[in-house]
């Protein structure tokens, strides 16, 4: 409370509270990172140089450190609510020593999608809606496929945060389970009742995309679907039948993907991750730039390191195309103590 009531005084906002907790005992207990300034190629070459166990390039060019600051959309709920705690009991033999769960359920298309968020905040609210699409179709063996829609989460769950600038993880599983969510697909696809309405812009050097520019406003709730659509925005919501946390620990995590499907992580984006092109990410430079949330499927070794196999939101040019390694194990960045997921309710 002292530290709060200190934060306060000096004007830092309530909902980025504990993202600042975080980072003071980081700084404590971790090593420390040489300060190189983000969207640069010296950081680039000090990355590359230091032979860890990743690769560094151009990603974002010509982009603001605010906009890259301004997609890492997870703030924290000033109420610290937290969906209850699911525990699996554990058997280590079960467990692989590689899972991805696009080979896993195959025939689950969503799992293999990487969407594009555009110039909106809205990492909480795709990293939901991708995990929930991609459980629908695990717990329905198949039988039901369904996108669910990144716009109605982002626009119309009032109680998750602000949309295009920032949501609550945790809330958006509770919105679903609660309040229901229809279908839609990514921008222009046509696809569903509300098609995501922020466009795809480029976050990779040689893409093709219009260039990003500022975060956009959040688009209007609308209870209905858009027109051609025959289907009801009511008729059309799927709902889950619960929403909950996982423990931290690493097999903990790894039973619930393998058993129910990818989960949402949250984690610190440092100055040297939106660089990532190739290996398994653990931080060496930079300071921290915002909480991100992201689609964990699954887990595997590199050249002896040990990883996280993760779907990120800026698009497919982004990174090892759309996706990324980070480590596994030692909680790297928060990637280990923010796991949420939920079951869905089918009909």
């Amino acid at each position: 409370m002292i530290l709060s009531s200190l934060l306060q005084r000096v004007g830092i906002r309530s909902t980025m509270f504990a993202w600042v907790v975080l980072s003071v005992f980081a700084a404590v207990s971790a090593k420390e990172f040489p300060i190189h300034q983000p969207l640069t190629q010296e950081i680039i070459d000090y990355v590359n140089s230091i032979e860890t166990t990743w690769k560094a390039g151009w990603n974002f060019e010509g982009a603001t450190v605010s906009y890259v600051k301004g997609l890492c959309g997870v703030i924290r709920d000033p109420n610290n609510h937290k969906l209850p705690l699911k525990l699996h009991e554990l058997n280590a033999q079960d467990i692989p020593d590689t899972f991805d769960s696009r080979t896993q359920w195959a025939n689950c298309p969503t799992i293999k999608e990487v969407r594009d968020q555009g110039s909106c905040g809205s990492c909480w609210a795709l990293a939901a809606v991708e995990a929930m699409s991609d459980r629908i179709c695990v717990a329905s063996k198949g039988s039901t496929m369904a996108h669910i829609s990144a716009e109605d989460l982002n626009s119309c769950c009032k109680n998750c945060g602000n949309g295009c600038h920032g949501g609550f993880p945790e809330a958006a599983w509770e919105f679903w389970k609660r309040d229901g969510l229809v279908t839609g697909g990514p921008y222009g696809s046509k696809q569903g009742c509300q098609p995501y309405e922020i466009a795809p812009c480029e976050h990779h050097i040689n893409g093709s995309r219009p260039a990003c520019g500022k975060i956009e406003p959040t688009p209007r709730c609308k209870k209905s679907c858009e027109s051609g659509y025959n289907v009801t925005y009511e008729k059309d919501k799927h709902f889950a039948k619960s929403a909950y946390s996982v423990s931290a620990k690493v097999q903990q995590i790894q039973m619930e993907i393998m058993t129910n499907g990818p989960v949402e992580a949250a984690f610190t984006v440092y100055a040297d991750f939106p660089h990532y092109k190739s290996g398994v990410y653990q931080h060496e430079s930079g300071a921290e730039l915002g909480g991100h949330a992201v689609k964990m499927i699954g887990w595997g070794t590199e050249s002896g390191t040990p990883y996280w196999l993760i779907a990120n939101s800026w698009n497919s040019d982004w990174g090892d195309m759309g996706f990324f390694k980070i480590l596994r194990g030692q909680d790297e960045c928060g990637i280990e103590r923010d796991i949420v997921a939920g079951e869905p309710k089918l009909d």
